[in-house]
């Protein structure tokens, strides 16, 4: 049961009767009592009503979604309330609640408006039903379980920057004529020698057949296998801006996945922490992209420390031929260990590339020298900035490309990692 606003108002009314005699005041409240009763029973009974749920479609994190929740009255009486579809908060639904009329036999379509804040999936437990009594006075409530998802998937903001590396790419395939073309170890075509040629290029037996100078073109190879590592462990949950470390691992590893498909490259995936949460086996199909998306999208940072052993046996697991492996996880000092060791087993069979993102505040941090615990800050941060270079350095030593960058820019600089060493044939 719940009472309404019209009934606090008349209560209130009803207050300033209080100078009357006692028996006339009791005979007020009695009857206000009893309408109120009346109204109650009068009410349509919200066990007469029948939901039904219509599928979601996905939407990306920051776009407009809708969900439409049907109501079926098979009593006898006409429903007047109000219903609220009950999303968790990251959902952003709107209306908070909607006004309903539904004459007995009638089915009404109850549409809510969601702009979720999180990606993942986003649920409905309850809709709650607040069904009021003719006069107003008093109203039947109830929950009831109706379970509704929403699938919100990652952002992609990096997608802006694929035109851009697919123009690249085609300059490395050989598909534009350029003056600098792809080293790879496949034979492509002849082509006439044009100024800023490498001369080692030059192919001298089809010179000698011809009156110009000639040069071999090649292309890089394809059919490559790229392994994507996500390290989900704690590491991954620290904010960076206003989203976690993990999302911008999830942009970057996105971009490269629709790049190297497009590129002809097989993709494998593989996320974990002390356990795998995720993993697409290596796939050279054109929906790469779509199954990507499908296994990124309910991944969530763990507050664990990540197993970097784990990582590397998943990774062998996944590919037993040499593959270009992209490890995205963060260089703190703590887990240095682990990864350095992670790293030397990973590089002797594998071309690895660990991308980490860099926290700007940590920079700003370093410039802020006003009062003496700025200047402490400053200098944690400092400690903090040298801890990273140390381990990058030791990272390159053993033979590891390290891309470290700004979030709004981690995925552009990922993707050209992937494009210089396919330009550089070491794919």
């Amino acid at each position: 049961m719940a009472i309404t606003g019209r009934l606090v108002a008349v209560f209130g009314c009803c207050l300033l009767l209080v100078v009357l005699p006692a028996a006339i005041v009791w005979t007020v409240f009695g009857l206000l009592l009893l309408a109120v009763i009346v109204d109650l029973l009068a009410a349509a009974r919200i066990a007469d009503l029948r939901f039904s749920r219509d599928p979601s479609a996905a939407v990306r994190l920051g776009g407009d979604g809708e969900t439409t929740l049907r109501v079926l009255n098979v009593g006898r009486r006409t429903l007047r309330g109000v219903i609220n579809d009950g999303w968790t908060p990251s959902s952003g639904a709107q209306p908070y609640a909607t006004p309903v009329r539904i004459a007995a036999g009638d089915r009404v379509a109850v549409r809510t408006r969601l702009r979720p804040t999180r990606r993942g999936e986003r649920r409905s437990v309850t809709v709650s039903v607040r069904a009021r009594g003719p006069l107003g006075l008093a109203a039947r409530q109830r929950r009831l379980p109706v379970p509704g998802t929403l699938k919100v998937l990652p952002a992609f903001a990096s997608r802006k920057f694929l035109p851009e590396k697919l123009s690249r790419l085609r300059q490395i395939d050989g598909a534009v004529l350029v003056r600098q073309r792809g080293q790879g170890s496949e034979f492509d075509s002849l082509r006439e020698y044009v100024a800023g040629d490498d001369v080692r290029s030059i192919d001298w037996r089809a010179t000698a057949r011809h009156r110009d100078t000639v040069v071999r073109t090649w292309r890089p190879e394809r059919d490559r296998n790229i392994v994507l590592a996500l390290d989900t462990g704690r590491s991954s949950a620290a904010r960076i801006g206003d989203e976690p470390r993990l999302d911008a691992a999830l942009d970057a590893a996105l971009l490269l996945g629709a790049l190297a498909a497009r590129a002809g490259d097989r993709v494998a995936m593989i996320a974990a922490d002390t356990k795998v949460q995720a993993r697409l086996p290596l796939s050279s199909r054109a929906d790469t992209l779509a199954q990507l998306v499908g296994a990124l999208t309910p991944l969530e940072a763990t507050l664990v420390e990540t197993d970097p052993q784990l990582l590397a046996a998943e990774i062998r697991r996944t590919s037993s031929k040499r593959a270009l492996v992209v490890l995205f996880t963060s260089l703190d000092e703590t887990a240095a260990d682990g990864l350095l060791a992670a790293a030397a087993a990973l590089t002797q069979r594998h071309l690895l590339v660990v991308a980490s993102v860099i926290d700007p505040h940590l920079i700003e941090l370093t410039g802020a020298r006003a009062t003496p615990d700025e200047t402490y800050t400053a200098a944690a941060a400092e400690l903090a900035l040298q801890a990273r270079s140390e381990v990058a350095a030791r990272l390159t030593r053993l033979g590891a490309v390290v891309v470290q960058a700004p979030a709004d820019t981690f995925a552009s600089k990922v993707a050209d990692s992937y494009l210089d060493l396919k330009a550089a044939g070491r794919l």
